[in-house]
C-alpha cells in the first residue's frame, strides 16, 4: 500500500526571473508592462524624488534592487543593467536588475509564519535546480518609490 498526501491548495504564479548581484528574485508577470534598456543620459535625477526615467514622455521612479536590500557587488550605472517597467494601482516604477533570466511558473512559499515580514518581499519558490528565489512584492516596492 502506497499513500500520497498532495496539498488540497496550489498557489502558482506565472513570473519573470530577473538576476541581480547573482542572486535571483520572481517578478509576479501581472505587474511587469515592459522591459528596456536606457542610456545614462536617459536617467535623471530629480531632488527628493530619487531617480527617474522618461517613458513615453512620462517620468516614472527607480528603484534599484541592489539598493533596496542591501546586496553586495560593484556600482553600477542603470546603462549596464535592464529596467523592468511595472505597474500597480495605476503607478508605475522602473525596477534596475543586472539581467533578465526568463519566465517561469512558480509555486508560491509563504514564509511569514517561519520568518518575519520584509518589505519588498511577498514569499519564496524553489527554483528547478533547486535554488531558492524571492518572490517581489510590486506593491510594496510602488510605495517605496514614490517616498
Amino acid at each position: 500500500r502506497i499513500r500520497i498526501r498532495l496539498p488540497l491548495t496550489l498557489a502558482i504564479l506565472d513570473g519573470l526571473s530577473v538576476g541581480v548581484s547573482g542572486e535571483t528574485f520572481i517578478v509576479p508577470l501581472n505587474h511587469v508592462i515592459e522591459s528596456l534598456q536606457v542610456t545614462e543620459r536617459g536617467v535623471h535625477s530629480v531632488s527628493g524624488a530619487g531617480r527617474v526615467i522618461s517613458v513615453r514622455g512620462e517620468y516614472v521612479p527607480v528603484v534599484d534592487l541592489r539598493e533596496v536590500f542591501g546586496l553586495a557587488g560593484p556600482e553600477r550605472g542603470a546603462a549596464a543593467g535592464v529596467m523592468v517597467i511595472l505597474e500597480s494601482d495605476g503607478a508605475a516604477t522602473a525596477l534596475l536588475v543586472d539581467e533578465l533570466l526568463g519566465q517561469h511558473q512558480v509555486v508560491i512559499k509563504s514564509r511569514e509564519s517561519n520568518y518575519r515580514k520584509v518589505t519588498g518581499i511577498s514569499g519564496a519558490t524553489i527554483m528547478g535546480d533547486g535554488r531558492v528565489a524571492m518572490i517581489l512584492d510590486v506593491p510594496a516596492l510602488v510605495k517605496v518609490s514614490r517616498h
